[in-house]
């Protein structure tokens, strides 16, 4: 098996120092084993490994950097003990992390011939190896160099410290931070704790299905983000080929998978019925669910109507209605949008537009001088720039090809796409660039045209969709949490046979949820679909209706066909551009008609959706809509972002319904 495994070396760092123990090397006190630290990626699993060279070092000729990191000295051998003798002066750009860079090395004499199976045995005491993914937190500290202790997660015997004597730590930080996240510990500065719940920046799309043995669940893992934007849509028939290892022997048990998949969020479990805190509620009659009727598209003499003379938008909501209701005819998308997205003041005059776009375009492209004036050899000592970049490039190139748009060799389009996402980058330094924003971009640079529009559109989208891009994907996870409890209220019995079948999770919803549907409807309903959502009609999360009514008008061919684990996430990976959407606007306005007027519904459902909580003898059907539609300030027009419900629900124990029978 080991000669199958690929070994990519993704960093390498030479001269890292082990220092023996008092207690167990108390014979051999002057030496010292040598050796290079490496970051491997063995098929998809990231790796720290630490290889000792073949010589023990003596370290009476050693150079290091001195206590404050601005002197070198050398270590001597003093009756005994270590005395320094300071060579010369070099000043240290950054103290706490500069080592200096040059060193001399006397080996260690053989002697009795013996020296060479010292040597053997040294490396095999010191060598060591451990998944990215079992770091648990890295302690810095320094005595004139840096080392680093490694702490795993699980009980284990602890890793020897490593010392850099010639310098690299903050390279090899730097490194490894491409591949985890690492924060200092609110208790210890010298502490950086280690998550790798997601690698934001990966590798792209291809070969995401090569390994049969449970690729794409490891895959899925360790990057939700790449495997469900690229395996879940490229292949159909993924589930026997990836879920099958190469003997039938070999399979797992769909609730092993089913455990797997569940990692990818930490703290995202459905069935937590028996936890404390839990709202314990019988089964809710929701009533009829009311029939719905959708309008055609508001044209242009119909907006027109909604602008006074001076070119302020007036009777807002009464607008909202009609564009959720009908969607917007192509023609006025590129202004109404700017409206919907909040780019615009609703309350804005003609004038005032025309100011704001001049002041925006002198704004966006200083900030794209940023990136455009970095010069080759300044670019190749910046990795994350050359990561953004190279992420960007790819992915640009395989976004929406067969769209007019960005159709052809040397298109415009993808011109633009890619400034505009690198630019982006400079905006938001924190996020930078996250395979599927390119999705979420694609549909405004289509409808602006222009490029400074779109980037601020754009922008704007981002601010709703923020934390689906995050490292530790709060806003996926509350997501799915929050649809959860949805369906439990709408179809409990559909809900119970999913979580028997292992599907509790929901995750077959990820990419529904990552970018709005943009993968799973054809390009023009996306668009139609998109302005629908920011109109902020009917409720708060409005997204999270649609969904449910995706699996309701499922929910009986699951059932009937018996669906178990595998036939779940082909089946809902089939429905990309099969999906009707009149059909599933309709029924989720319905939905959402239907639980506003229950008079029991949970306050957690209430909160999810916006509805005002109930009062006592008043009639729900007649409940206006939540006072964040009719507001005039644009964020909060669309749905608040998803950090909003996250502090809510968070502060309380109301958003954990366990629904019993």
């Amino acid at each position: 098996m080991a000669a199958d495994s690929v070994q990519k070396v993704l960093s390498e760092h030479e001269g890292v120092f082990i220092h023996p123990s008092s207690e167990e090397d108390a014979i051999e006190l002057d030496l010292l084993v040598s050796g290079s630290l490496r970051i491997v990626d063995k098929d998809g699993d990231v790796s720290v490994e630490y290889r000792p060279v073949e010589e023990a070092v003596d370290p009476s000729n050693m150079l290091c950097a001195g206590k404050d990191s601005s002197s070198v000295m050398e270590w001597a051998q003093c009756s005994g003990e270590r005395c320094h003798k300071q060579l010369e002066t070099q000043q240290s750009y950054e103290t706490e992390w500069d080592m200096v860079n040059a060193a001399s090395f006397r080996k260690k004499p053989c002697a009795n011939g013996e020296g060479s199976l010292n040597h053997i045995n040294e490396r095999s005491r010191g060598a060591f190896s451990f998944s990215v993914g079992d770091l648990s937190s890295i302690t810095v500290k320094d005595e004139g160099w840096t080392f680093l202790i490694f702490k795993l997660k699980e009980s284990s015997p602890p890793l020897p410290a490593l010392h850099f004597h010639q310098g690299g730590s903050r390279e090899f930080l730097d490194s490894l931070g491409r591949f985890t996240l690492l924060s200092v510990a609110p208790d210890d500065e010298a502490c950086l704790l280690v998550s790798t719940t997601n690698k934001a920046l990966s590798q792209s799309f291809e070969n995401l299905l090569e390994d049969n043995n449970f690729g794409l669940v490891n895959k899925f893992r360790k990057d939700p983000y790449v495997t469900t934007l690229g395996g879940f849509s490229k292949v159909t028939n993924y589930i026997f080929d990836a879920f099958r290892g190469t003997e039938e022997q070999h399979q797992r048990p769909p609730e092993e998978v089913a455990d797997l998949l569940g990692e990818v969020i930490p703290g995202l479990e459905i069935n937590q019925q028996e936890e404390p805190g839990f709202e314990v509620i019988t089964r809710i009659d929701l009533g009829s669910r009311p029939l719905v009727t959708r309008s055609e598209p508001m044209s242009v003499e119909d907006w027109t109507k909604h602008q006074d003379p001076e070119g302020r938008m007036i009777r807002i909501f009464h607008l909202k209605q009609v564009i959720f209701k009908g969607g917007l005819c192509h023609a006025v998308r590129k202004e109404a949008w700017k409206f919907l997205l909040g780019y615009f003041p609703w309350s804005s005059t003609q004038d005032e537009r025309k100011a704001l776009q001049r002041l925006k375009t002198d704004e966006y492209f200083r900030m794209k001088l940023q990136w455009k004036s970095v010069s080759e050899e300044q670019e190749r000592r910046n990795s994350r720039l050359r990561d953004y970049r190279s992420l960007i490039e790819k992915d640009v190139n395989r976004t929406d090809r067969t769209n007019r748009f960005y159709e052809g060799i040397d298109n415009p389009g993808l011109v633009l796409l890619n400034d505009i996402l690198m630019t982006y980058c400079m905006y938001d330094f924190d996020l930078g660039y996250v395979q599927g924003m390119s999705d979420l971009l694609s549909p405004i640079l289509f409808v602006m045209e222009n490029e400074v529009d779109a980037f601020w559109c754009f922008v704007s989208f981002m601010d709703q969709m923020h934390q689906n891009f995050e490292e530790q994907m709060q806003g996926m996870k509350t997501q799915l949490l929050q649809l959860s409890s949805l369906l439990r209220l709408l179809d409990l019995s559909f809900w119970n046979y999913l979580e028997c079948q292992d599907s509790g999770y929901l995750y077959f919803c990820f990419r529904w949820l990552l970018i709005r549907f943009k993968r799973e409807l054809s390009f023009q309903d996306v668009l139609r679909m998109w302005e629908v959502m920011w109109t902020g009609l009917p409720c708060q999360n409005f997204h999270l209706l649609v969904c449910c009514a995706i699996l309701d008008s499922e929910k009986q061919k699951i059932m009937e066909e018996k669906y178990g684990f595998n036939e779940i996430l082909k089946h809902i990976n089939e429905l990309s551009m099969k999906l009707d959407i009149e059909e599933i606007l309709q029924k989720a306005e319905g939905i959402s008609l239907q639980m506003r007027s229950c008079k029991d519904l949970p306050d957690s459902v209430r909160n999810i959706l916006g509805f005002e909580a109930s009062v006592s003898g008043s009639d729900p059907t007649s409940a206006a809509p939540p006072p964040a539609v009719s507001r005039a300030a644009p964020r909060q027009d669309a749905c608040p972002p998803l950090h909003t419900h996250l502090r809510e629900t968070s502060s309380h124990n109301s958003c954990k319904v366990a629904f019993i029978s």
